[in-house]
């Protein structure tokens, strides 16, 4: 957890969902929704690339928050397969535009995260509440389903990922001319490159 993270829960349909909340120092100027790895190979929200994208939308003055999936630390359930999971990361941001309404917000989601929240970007769009931006960090194009996402979406990815290997990423994202922002030497879990991550988030969005 970073130092300030304030933890709640919320009920879904699965029952309680551990949520983690990292608020700036003035008031917020948007609301960043964050997901995190596959649960079946050690994602939590707790996860260091997730802390990182954290950290970095706190210091551009968003509220951000992230839960653990279904069965991942104190939330209820099973993993879902990404069903159930965009349902829950759905149910959390209803929470968090209730709590600061009239707020943009971003969607982010690290690896199997991001699957997620191409999902989530997919039924809000259809609801005409498409969210301002996303990030997505070692998108599993490839691996699962991702859907289509936004041209203003933020790809990073690392040219040595073992896991989505970077080809992939390139065949996802060139039919949808999404420019993709390759990390030299970074691997799945940006092993000694994080803070590329927090670089390239807050360059893109102070610009």
């Amino acid at each position: 957890m970073n130092a300030d993270t304030k933890q709640f829960f919320l009920t879904g349909e699965a029952g309680n969902l551990e949520c983690a909340l990292d608020l700036p120092k003035t008031e917020p100027v948007g609301i960043a929704l964050l997901a995190h790895p596959h649960p079946l190979y050690g994602g939590t929200m707790n996860n260091k690339v997730v802390q990182m994208m954290a950290r970095s939308f706190v210091g551009l003055g968003y509220a951000s928050a992230r839960m653990n999936f279904r069965g991942v630390g104190r939330s209820a359930g099973m993993h879902d397969g990404g069903n159930g999971e965009t349902d829950d990361m759905a149910r959390l941001l209803d929470y968090m535009r209730k709590l600061y309404p009239g707020l943009p917000f971003v969607l982010g989601g690290f690896s199997f995260g991001t699957y997620v929240q191409s999902r989530l970007q997919q039924r809000l769009a259809q609801e005409g509440i498409p969210p301002e931006k996303m990030v997505l960090v070692s998108a599993t194009a490839g691996k699962w389903a991702v859907e289509k996402v936004p041209g203003n979406t933020v790809l990073i990815h690392g040219e040595l990922d073992e896991v989505v290997p970077l080809t992939d990423v390139f065949d996802w994202a060139r039919p949808q001319d999404l420019p993709v922002t390759v990390v030299a030497g970074a691997d799945h879990l940006f092993n000694h490159k994080l803070h590329h991550i927090r670089n390239i988030i807050t360059a893109f969005f102070r610009t």
